[in-house]
């Protein structure tokens, strides 16, 4: 997100400039997430719910990657046909991460496994 911060010189409305530095400090957070439970695993200390942890968190992080994009590009991201847009690939680009969240299990089936396993909540019937 800082090389789109940077493409954009001073265009970018300070509203999404923050909204692109949190998105860096919390992709920051998902790596070091990652790093910590390979670690865990190393030593046998792995939680059997942590890869849906990560899935989760990294289709929301991914989502919200390209929402950012499309705020930054304004309309001319969805422009949908030409050259000038690499046929579309920010729309298209948007539009994929929609089924990210469905892929391999919906976001909310990862949340419900990860209240069960790690927050050891009650089921939702």
């Amino acid at each position: 997100m800082k090389r789109l911060a940077a493409s954009a010189g001073g265009d970018l409305d300070p509203i999404l400039r923050a909204e692109l530095a949190l998105f860096d400090v919390d992709a920051l957070a998902y790596s070091a997430m990652g790093e910590k439970f390979l670690d865990e695993v190393k030593v046998g200390k792995g939680h059997p719910a942590q890869p849906n942890m990560m899935k989760y968190a990294g289709t929301e992080l991914n989502k919200r990657r390209h929402e950012l994009v499309m705020a930054a590009g304004g309309s001319a991201a969805l422009e949908w046909d030409s050259e000038a847009s690499d046929g579309g690939s920010k729309a298209r680009n948007w539009l994929r991460t929609k089924a990210n969240s469905i892929e391999g299990g919906t976001s909310e089936v990862m949340l419900n496994v990860i209240a069960k396993r790690i927050l050891e909540l009650p089921g939702v019937s």
